[in-house]
């Protein structure tokens, strides 16, 4: 016992000795307060500066001011608990909530600068006060070892975030790698300037308080639509000030609109974008100029759409709106509606002037899901979600783009909607940092076909590109004003590359959609065709037109061993991974199912051959469709990471059997001293195999027909399976080790004309087998989904 006491009494001495004293207590609490207090005003200026909204300064004044109050009333409840000083205690309470606002929400960031900050605070406070030379001098060393500690960690910091970010693993492009095969469209690119002298005017209310534009100097007047009954929550701090800043309430809501229209007679087609969420005050619809000359000058009439009033600004801090993307889509009716009334005006300048059998709608972000709102809501006699408003537009909606949509954030009658019989295009970046998820791929697969017109929909993935450079007043920054400095834009494609891979593909879209130029569809399979066109970087793209017959779509049952046609049926051999499930993005579920087939050779490395025994096989077996050699065969793959063994942990057991383990045991006695040699060698070479990329997936595929007749081909024929591609889009994700990906398919497509000039005897009208044959990579897991056939291109 005398021991015990001995000893607590030497820990408390050594404790006292540690233990800061008053005066870097004080220094380290005011050090905090000073230096966030500085972090948050340049991230309160550089909001104002971006939004040029002065209203952003009270908005800050009074967060500092609730922050202040509330650390008083807390302090006050856990004073007579907390021996901490009472600087401290009030420092803490409001340091902490200024940094994480000063510092993106970044939770990591605020333990380093809460760290950093009191450690040079605290010791800069015993050099200023004379206290440092009266320390022991081990009190000494600690306050020497704390501000080198302070000032290395602030080094750190800054060099961790004055790059634009840093390099990670590199991904090898699976279909570079098999680019010299692929014929390229001979074809102007759809990017070049058309030969349309281009015009532009705008219309609106004339009474805009911001944009003389829309006020003043409008071209054309156009009447306000009351919107109140598909908003929710134009009211209290939000409402009030949304009234304020545009003059307006929600019963009259302006239809503004700038144009760029083709000089000619015309009738020309005629397009809408529309922007997304951003703060209000920062005016979006200027940012799609560079879309607007272009599809002007190649003869569509053009229109960027004004709705920055349903746009998000510092008084939504209360609620603001909520689930309005029924209001935008709606509006965008109203749009049309303007327009047809003018185009059956005589005497009015856009009199015949626009085709209106070929009109298409496009939306970034929130407005990329609505633009399908309004795709929906064109054919309904009545609003879903209140069948007193009447609708019944009809207008001839032939198309819809979709720039890094959201989804779901309306849903019709509480349900997702389903679009048919319309040409869908959605594009996404994989440094997007705002919708991080494929969200435009569940529209994607809620589309049908059901009439004779020939119809698709694609959507393309695109390595590098973020969400906001598609619009030129966004820029890099996805998230927050202060937020620029904590994102990893390394791996960021330019602003110019990105807006061009837009104009390449928009343009080609809607020539295809809206003037039937059919020269540039082969672009919606594979990217390659159109290589010229396009900066360098991967291209994911899947597709699917009105002539697709499937085979196999997985959606129809839960049995693994039956496809969607009555006659198809499935079977596996070899393979570890077996299984039909929804296909998960990060951000939910895609709204469809797919085939998950996994394979794993033991002991097999790369390049190595592959004992037939041991060989994994897919196999679909079905009644011969009426085929000839304009058709395809198609199907869309994407890589999962998953485990390719996982039957050997977790809550599966090992099937092998008994002779098989007892043979591996001896061999493991045996090789035992060979592992550990090898061992050492895999350490000293870890760092440098972690930057080599995997090798796509590769594999054969076998055609049969009734007559016993085969055609054997590879995967690579068309292209190799990229790999998931792996982002960061923060930089504290290369502190953490932490990235994402996501499962992005691609379509595959094999005429069959090519694949009869392997064997010219081979009769495609009774092919009724196809077998996927995993004899090239000694791993992996695909999922597979819609297959079958489809017109080539």
């Amino acid at each position: 016992m005398k021991k015990l006491k001995q000893l607590k009494k030497w820990f408390y001495k050594i404790l006292a000795k540690v233990t800061p004293g008053k005066t870097s207590t004080r220094g380290a609490a005011i050090a905090l307060l000073v230096v966030s207090a500085i972090l948050f005003t340049i991230a309160a200026i550089t909001s104002v500066t971006k939004s040029k909204d002065p209203w952003f300064l009270l908005f800050f004044a009074v967060f500092v001011i609730i922050i202040v109050l509330s650390a008083y009333f807390f302090l006050w409840i856990l004073k007579k608990y907390n021996r901490m000083p009472k600087i401290l205690k009030l420092a803490l309470l409001i340091a902490i909530p200024l940094l994480f606002v000063a510092l993106a929400f970044e939770g990591i960031y605020v333990f380093f600068a809460f760290c950093i900050i009191s450690l040079i605070g605290g010791v800069i406070a015993l050099f200023t006060t004379n206290v440092f030379s009266s320390l022991s001098k081990v009190k000494k060393g600690i306050a020497l070892l704390c501000l080198l500690v302070g000032i290395i960690g602030l080094i750190s910091v800054i060099n961790g975030l004055l790059p634009r970010g840093f390099d990670i693993k590199p991904v090898l492009n699976a279909a570079a790698l098999h680019k010299s095969t692929v014929q390229k469209i001979e074809a102007p690119s759809p990017a070049a300037r058309g030969d349309y002298t281009v015009k532009k005017i705008t219309y609106g209310s004339g009474k805009d308080k911001h944009r003389p534009e829309f006020g003043e100097d409008v071209t054309l007047t156009t009447n306000a639509v009351n919107g109140v009954s598909f908003l929710d929550n134009w009211e209290g701090l939000s409402g009030w000030y949304r009234e304020h800043f545009w003059g307006f309430d929600d019963k009259e809501l302006p239809l503004n609109g700038y144009v760029w229209y083709p000089e000619g007679e015309g009738p020309f087609p005629l397009a809408l974008i529309v922007h997304g969420n951003h703060l209000m005050s920062d005016f979006s619809d200027v940012g799609y100029e560079y879309l607007g000359e272009l599809l002007a000058s190649r003869g569509i009439i053009t229109v960027s759409v004004d709705q920055n009033f349903l746009n998000g600004s510092w008084a939504d801090i209360t609620g603001g709106l909520d689930e309005e993307n029924d209001a935008r889509g709606w509006m965008l009716l109203e749009h049309l509606r303007v327009w047809h009334e003018w185009n059956k005006t005589e005497d009015h300048p856009f009199y015949h002037k626009i085709d209106t059998t070929s009109v298409a709608l496009m939306g970034h972000s929130r407005g990329g899901e609505a633009v399908g709102h309004a795709a929906f809501m064109n054919t309904l006699p009545y609003y879903a979600d209140d069948a007193s408003i009447p609708l019944d537009y009809n207008f001839n909606i032939k198309s819809i783009v979709a720039i890094a949509p959201v989804d779901g954030q309306y849903q019709p009658g509480n349900a997702p909607n389903k679009l048919k019989d319309v040409s869908y295009l959605t594009i996404h970046g994989s440094q997007d940092g705002d919708v991080t998820s494929f969200a435009g791929s569940k529209q994607y697969e809620r589309i049908t076909f059901s009439d004779s017109t020939s119809h698709f929909k694609s959507a393309v993935y695109v390595q590098g590109a973020n969400h906001g450079q598609f619009n030129t007043s966004w820029g890099e920054n996805d998230t927050s004003d202060a937020s620029t400095y904590f994102l990893n834009n390394k791996q960021l494609l330019s602003g110019e590359e990105q807006r061009e891979i837009a104009r390449v593909y928009i343009s080609a879209f809607l020539e295809t959609t809206l003037t039937d130029n059919m020269s540039y569809k082969p672009l919606f399979v594979d990217a390659r065709t159109g290589a010229d066109w396009l900066p360098e970087t991967i291209y994911l793209s899947q597709y699917e037109d009105s002539s697709f017959t499937p085979l196999a779509t997985y959606d129809e049952d839960f049995n693994v061993t039956t496809g969607t046609k009555d006659s198809t049926t499935i079977k596996s051999a070899n393979v570890t991974v077996w299984r039909e499930q929804e296909i998960s993005l990060k951000w939910g579920e895609k709204g469809s199912r797919a085939g998950y087939v996994g394979w794993h050779y033991k002991d097999i490395e790369e390049g190595d051959p592959i004992p037939d025994s041991l060989v994994a096989t897919y196999e679909y077996t079905f009644k011969p469709e009426p085929l000839d050699s304009t058709m395809a065969l198609t199907f869309t793959l994407s890589e999962s990471t998953e485990n390719t063994n996982p039957k050997s942990s977790g809550k599966w057991k090992d099937n092998e059997d008994e002779d098989d383990l007892e043979s591996e045991n001896e061999d493991a006695t045996e090789n035992e001293l060979e592992k550990e040699i090898e061992n050492e060698d895999e350490t000293d070479d870890e760092n440098l195999e972690d930057d080599i990329p995997d090798a796509p997936i590769d594999f054969s595929i076998i055609i049969s027909n009734s007559d016993g007749q085969k055609v054997t081909f590879c995967l690579s024929d068309f292209s190799a399976l990229q790999r998931e591609i792996e982002v960061r889009i923060w930089k504290s994700q290369f502190i953490t080790d932490d990235s994402d990906s996501e499962n992005i398919f691609q379509t595959f497509m094999f005429p069959f004309a090519e694949i009869q000039e392997r064997n010219p005897d081979f009769d495609i009208s009774s092919i009724n087998h196809l077998v996927f044959l995993f004899d090239k990579t000694p791993e992996g897991v695909i999922i597979i989904d819609n297959l079958g056939f489809m017109k080539t291109l």
